[in-house]
């Protein structure tokens, strides 16, 4: 009987570790969905838009596309972080949601996924971003720059607003940190030592003075609503948590509640 247990012991163990092991070193691969394009591609988005590079050395291009609003002079720009899947191609249909109300939309792509080449760390995704804020102060002041993140660039965007002025940080389905959504998953595991990445978001909202807006739905599947909604004790008086009731991670833009928050914020 003894050895029966201490051999249950010993498999629970080894699996236990194998399951570590695995995690730590795929982490990159189970966090990250990237599709890659060949820099010859031809987006064919019916938006009007640009596509700009940003050399930031002889590895590292960063590929942004640029979408222009119809109205003669644009109210300003929304700095637009993407998700951890797929490329711009994807996330260009959420253009129109800023485009229509007279902002341009900037989607900067991050290294391996669509155009964007070189070296992916959580360090060089704020900067990064800062570099795509850089541009965008050349041509607007602050008070005409929107930052917006959805899921995995919340924290992202997070980090930019906590370091750089702007006219509103909005969030789409955020983390507390992605330290604590990744303890959501493997509980039994010590992963505030194992993450390569952690998005502190709840410590960058923290040194935001913009306004705050955060939209998550109670049905979200990929970043639980019960994670999310402890950003909640941290905001301003005058920032606001957005509950779309059965929302989940990617179905926001089809509720109306969704269009009319955010229609309100852009006009």
């Amino acid at each position: 009987m003894k050895r029966k247990v201490f051999r249950w012991i010993k498999m629970v163990v080894l699996a236990y570790c194998l399951i570590g092991i695995a995690l730590y070193y795929l982490q990159d691969q189970i966090l990250f969905h990237p599709e890659p394009l060949s820099k010859k591609y031809k987006y064919q988005f019916t938006e009007k838009h640009d596509e700009i590079n940003i050399p930031i050395n002889q590895t590292i291009n960063l590929n942004v596309i640029r979408f222009s609003t119809s109205d003669p002079v644009p109210k300003g720009v929304v700095l637009y972080f993407h998700g951890n899947r797929k490329n711009i191609g994807w996330y260009a249909q959420y253009a129109d949601n800023f485009t229509k109300n007279g902002y341009e939309t900037w989607m900067l792509e991050y290294p391996g996924f669509g155009k964007s080449t070189g070296e992916f760390t959580e360090q060089g995704l704020y900067g990064y971003a800062l570099q795509l804020y850089k541009l965008a102060r050349t041509k607007y002041n602050p008070q005409h720059i929107i930052i917006y993140g959805k899921s995995l660039g919340t924290g992202i965007a997070a980090e930019l607003a906590s370091v750089r002025d702007c006219k509103y940080l909005i969030l789409e389905t955020p983390y507390y940190s992605m330290t604590s959504l990744a303890a959501h998953y493997f509980p039994v595991y010590p992963v505030n030592k194992m993450l390569h990445y952690h998005f502190p978001s709840n410590e960058f909202v923290k040194n935001v003075t913009a306004p705050i807006v955060i939209f998550h739905g109670t049905g979200d599947g990929v970043v639980p609503y019960s994670n999310s909604i402890k950003l909640k004790a941290l905001l301003k008086p005058q920032d606001e948590y957005v509950t779309i009731d059965g929302g989940s991670h990617n179905s926001l833009n089809d509720y109306p509640l969704f269009h009319e928050k955010l229609d309100s914020l852009l006009k």
